[in-house]
């Protein structure tokens, strides 16, 4: 079967892309930020002992990485590495895996669900668990080097 990629960085909500003999995989690297007027001082807690930095939109960092599949961010750390839920966008009570991807772009599966991460979240780097479904490359020219994306232009 015939795998072809769809940049989710370039695309707003639900898209559906069904092509014969065809499978379609969501790439790319979008981050998922809270709303400014949710900071408190739980959030400024996981910071300060736990080294996650959740991304609010007010501070929005740029990232550099494109994956595949998919990974949307939604913390960082003091090291350079990020925090994001793998397929799809951040959503409570999900069942998709978080990953952390460090600086050298290896990746990492923290928790198998976001529940689970909340609960565990003081030892989420001794849970780190090499994971390799994910290629993370320096950009989507990179990418587009190795891989066949679909042009949504036409």
């Amino acid at each position: 079967m015939r795998k072809v990629y769809l940049d989710r960085t370039e695309l707003m909500g639900a898209v559906v892309v069904d092509i014969e003999d065809t499978e379609v995989i969501p790439a790319g690297t979008t981050i998922f930020p809270m709303s400014a007027n949710n900071k408190n001082e739980e959030y400024q807690k996981c910071a300060i002992d736990y080294d996650i930095q959740f991304i609010f939109e007010d501070d929005i960092p740029h990232i550099e990485i494109f994956t595949v599949p998919h990974v949307d961010i939604m913390a960082k750390d003091s090291k350079g590495g990020f925090i994001g839920t793998v397929y799809q966008q951040c959503v409570s009570e999900s069942d998709t895996p978080i990953c952390y991807i460090n600086r050298d772009l290896e990746c990492f599966i923290i928790s198998e669900n976001e529940e689970d991460f909340l609960s565990n979240i003081g030892a989420w780097r001794d849970n780190m668990k090499p994971y390799n479904k994910i290629t993370v490359y320096r950009s989507k020219a990179e990418a587009e080097t190795e891989l066949e994306f679909i042009d949504l232009s036409i």
